[in-house]
């Protein structure tokens, strides 16, 4: 499944090598999808060749290929495109044909079935030990996913600050998204309320009638509270990142 900018900026190539012949520039990619730099059209064009839509080729300036498109983009083309890799269908030549032999057929391209659906998640503000319960209860914007990656559920994503979780991965200025929920399960990065006035991302920790919130950093203690100070206000679902 590709983001909305990689989708967006795979089509315009598309469309442009299909108008023209020729790929646009990066000049003319970065005002197509309104981006700031052309940097950003570099990490798209990147995630595009490690996801087998595209490809560069060596020693041409502005050398793309187009090697396949989306399936909701196969679905909305007419007549629809044939993948690459497929046969090609036999084309009977001017031999005699017994009429009790059904005619061979080539291949056929499968039903699309996915939909490209983007969700607003709505960013609900930053999180680390000490953070004020207020920091999840008001939204200040909102982050744009494909629908498959988030799965059931309610979500609302974080930024991140500090490096109290940096060994499970999630760095300072990473977005966190979290499903919505008071259930958690031993081993689960969770987040947590404790005394219902302060919000941290920690490991869950069941131990009888307390509740451990454990760092990924051994700079950090462990936490203990009894099970009454702590609820659980969602489990992490997904982690985002800028590079």
């Amino acid at each position: 499944m590709l983001t909305k900018k990689q989708y967006d900026l795979l089509m315009f190539i598309h469309e442009r090598m299909s108008s023209t012949g020729v790929p646009p520039s990066f000049e003319e990619m970065k005002d197509a999808l309104d981006l700031k730099s052309k940097s950003g059209i570099h990490r798209l064009i990147t995630a595009l060749e490690e996801r087998g839509f595209i490809r560069r080729l060596p020693n041409r300036a502005r050398a793309l290929e187009v090697l396949r498109l989306p399936d909701v983009a196969l679905a909305k083309s007419s007549p629809p495109q044939r993948p690459r890799g497929f046969s090609p269908s036999v084309i009977e030549g001017s031999a005699p044909r017994d009429p009790a032999i059904p005619p061979k057929r080539g291949p056929s391209l499968r039903p699309v079935t996915t939909a490209y659906d983007i969700v607003d998640v709505p960013m609900m503000g930053r999180i680390a030990a000490g953070v004020p319960i207020e920091a999840i209860q008001q939204q200040s914007s909102a982050v744009h996913l494909p629908s498959d990656m988030l799965g059931p559920g309610e979500h609302f994503a974080l930024e991140i600050t500090g490096d109290s979780m940096i060994d499970a991965g999630i760095h300072d200025g990473d977005t966190v998204v979290v499903r919505r929920t008071d259930h958690a399960e031993n081993g689960d990065i969770v987040v947590a309320l404790i005394d219902g006035e302060e919000a941290t991302l920690k490991r869950l920790r069941k131990r009888g009638n307390t509740i451990a919130l454990e760092a990924a950093n051994p700079a950090y203690e462990t936490r203990i509270f009894g099970a009454d100070r702590v609820q659980i206000q969602g489990r992490l679902a997904a982690l985002l990142r800028h590079y």
